[in-house]
């Protein structure tokens, strides 16, 4: 749906849907459900109790708590107050909980009982904004003594003389604050403005093809731009958008089939788990048709429609940008990025922003024509807001290459690059070949230290359940698939990856670990790759 610019903001959308959807079920999500009218009356419920807390237009709320009805709540009455919604990533502690905080300066905070204890661990000071902590699901206790903590305010009725009228949001206004996982360095926090999710919500619907027919389902944690993405694109053309609690392999197909999902989200490494277990009924028992998962290599993919009947559809996007490709456009090509979305401009470039060749790896950098698609900045970062969008264009920090024909391929991060003996090496490429071995369930690939100077590649691998692949053979599998520079020196056979909340791969703390007791060596076992 295409809205007037002024109508790209959370408080006119929910006005509008409203009133021409009434009582048909917008949100489901442990515990309850609201409808399209229920949505906004929740909305401007919050905003009021909000306000007589004393937050006001561009305050920031931070979020700590669970998918469920009161983190929905907040960040709906954040948008109608024209204040700020910080949604945390649940898995903060200690420093880095505490470096969020202080950045973010909110001046209430929304959090789970069982996750506010983790306070205790925050050795600084509250922010000095901090006034008071709501308390979700449970009695509150003593944390940061100098903080009121109260419970959190029960959803009124539309006669609750809490609500609040929608405050004049422009849709250049920051509708959240989301924190980067900090993988280089201390976590960012990017501004989204609204019409940045309107765009969000109204590209990857009208990719997925979605309507107010479907049922739209995910267990992505809410603060994350895929999940809340999903929220504008139910809110924008009218269908459900039924939120989980969590991934859960063993029940995801039953918990689709339950909720009449039509459509899904997968991240990271979810495909491959999923493809990983022992096939079940449950398998073909629903009615989904199709699924957003970036990242997944074509080989999957295949196997992937061919076992559940879900087609996978690809794309490219982070929380400071959109929507920018789709691998939809021009004929669907699966295990890429896609072409370019219409609005949106994208080159490769050299380390000095010099557009390459088509065929020629580089950085991926992107921009936008349509106002307010992007995110703004980072937040209290002007520095590093000027170096991410530098030249005018901002620099996403992906190795990628363009092909001849428009379609862009993902090669790596920039800083999971390994170069050896004068060889740039794409981890995910060897990760990809590592994949395709029957008893290979995930794998990650990442640089260590050589003896000569640059790097090694080393291999941490999952195996399938009730194998264990020897490594000589993982190895003579890589050798006609990968060029000899490239395939692993060092294996390790692991139980599992670190896994961020979001499902991606923690490769810092792999690089951390390194070579171990447990590794594998083939120039100590004497194995010599054929060239």
């Amino acid at each position: 749906m295409e809205l007037p610019f002024e109508e790209r903001t959370l408080p006119r959308m929910l006005e509008r849907q409203a009133e021409r959807f009434g009582e048909r079920p917008l949100l489901r999500f442990p515990g309850g459900e609201l409808s399209y009218a229920g949505a906004r009356d929740a909305a401007a419920h919050c905003a009021g109790t909000l306000a007589s807390a004393g937050v006001g237009p561009g305050d920031r709320v931070a979020i700590m708590c669970a998918n469920g009805g009161e983190l929905l709540d907040t960040v709906l009455g954040c948008a109608w107050l024209g204040a700020i919604a910080v949604p945390l990533n649940t898995a903060l502690r200690g420093a880095q909980l505490e470096h969020v905080l202080g950045n973010s300066d909110p001046r209430v905070l929304v959090a789970d009982s069982a996750l506010v204890r983790r306070l205790e661990l925050v050795e600084a000071p509250p922010p000095p904004s901090l006034e008071r902590i709501w308390v979700v699901s449970g009695a509150p206790e003593p944390r940061w003594a100098a903080v009121p903590q109260d419970p959190f305010p029960d959803r009124g009725d539309p006669a609750d003389p809490h609500p609040a009228d929608p405050h004049p949001v422009r849709p250049g206004d920051t509708f959240a604050i989301l924190y980067t996982s900090g993988t280089t360095g201390p976590a960012k926090g990017v501004c989204c403005p609204h019409a940045q999710f309107y765009w969000w919500g109204r590209l990857t619907a009208g990719h997925l093809g979605v309507s107010e027919r479907d049922v739209l389902y995910s267990v992505l944690p809410l603060f994350h731009t895929n999940a809340l993405n999903t929220l504008f694109q139910a809110l924008l053309t009218g269908s459900t958008y039924t939120v989980g609690e969590r991934f859960s392999a063993a029940g995801f197909w039953r918990e689709l089939r339950d909720s009449g999902a039509t459509v899904t989200y997968l991240l990271g490494t979810m495909a491959h788990i999923l493809l990983d277990r022992p096939p079940s009924p449950d398998d073909t028992v629903h009615q989904t048709r199709i699924a957003l998962s970036p990242g997944t290599p074509a080989a999957v993919a295949a196997r992937f429609e061919e076992r559940f009947g879900v087609h996978l559809i690809d794309g490219y996007g982070s929380t400071e940008t959109n929507l920018v490709l789709c691998n939809t456009i021009g004929g669907h090509v699966p295990g890429a990025l896609g072409r370019v979305v219409e609005g949106f401009e994208a080159k490769v470039v050299d380390d000095e922003d010099v557009e390459v060749p088509a065929g020629v790896p580089g950085e991926l950098v992107v921009r936008h024509r349509e106002p307010f698609s992007f995110a703004t900045g980072y937040f209290r970062l002007p520095d590093e807001t000027a170096a991410a969008w530098r030249n005018l264009w901002f620099h996403t920090g992906d190795r990628v290459v363009r092909e001849a024909d428009g379609v862009f391929r993902f090669l790596d991060r920039r800083q999971d690059a390994i170069r050896r003996r004068g060889e740039n090496i794409s981890s995910w490429e060897v990760e990809q070949v590592l994949l395709a071995h029957d008893a290979v369930a995930t794998a990650a690939v990442v640089p260590v230290p050589s003896e000569v100077g640059e790097d090694e590649v080393m291999a941490f691998v999952v195996p399938r359940e009730g194998t264990r692949p020897d490594p000589v053979e993982l190895v003579r599998h890589c050798e006609p698939r990968l060029a000899y520079f490239a395939i692993p020196r060092y294996v390790e056979l692991v139980p599992d990856l670190p896994l961020t909340e979001n499902g991606k791969v923690r490769k810092q703390l792999l690089r951390e670990r390194g070579v171990g007791e447990r590794t594998w060596d083939r120039e100590a076992a004497g194995y010599v790759v054929r060239r």
